[in-house]
């Protein structure tokens, strides 16, 4: 069985901070929500665009363009942070990339 390319781990916390989750549950939509939202528009437009890019890229060489590749990943491990930070699995603010 072939190795799959992309891997993404979540290393769930032994305790987490009850305020913290409080926080998240009454105010997330404000401090990650509003600010997080925004980001994901812009960079899901981009990624949509891209993607047209990659499949007209498959259709006429066989080929998947690196780049596109990466920048994909980078942008569901932004989307995958995003979404484990607000559904409490982890503590850590989800920075504003697809790195780390």
């Amino acid at each position: 069985m072939p190795e799959y390319p992309v891997k993404f781990d979540v290393d769930y916390p032994r305790k987490s901070n009850p305020w913290l989750v409080l926080a998240r549950l009454f105010f997330g939509w404000l401090y990650i929500g509003i600010p997080h939202g925004i980001y994901s528009a812009v960079y899901s437009i981009a990624a949509f665009f891209i993607l047209l890019y990659a499949g007209l890229m498959i259709l006429f060489t066989s080929n998947f363009p690196r780049k596109s590749f990466a920048y994909l990943i980078r942008y569901q491990r932004y989307i995958n942070r995003v979404q484990v930070y607000w559904l409490c699995m982890v503590d850590k603010y989800p920075p504003f990339s697809g790195w780390e």
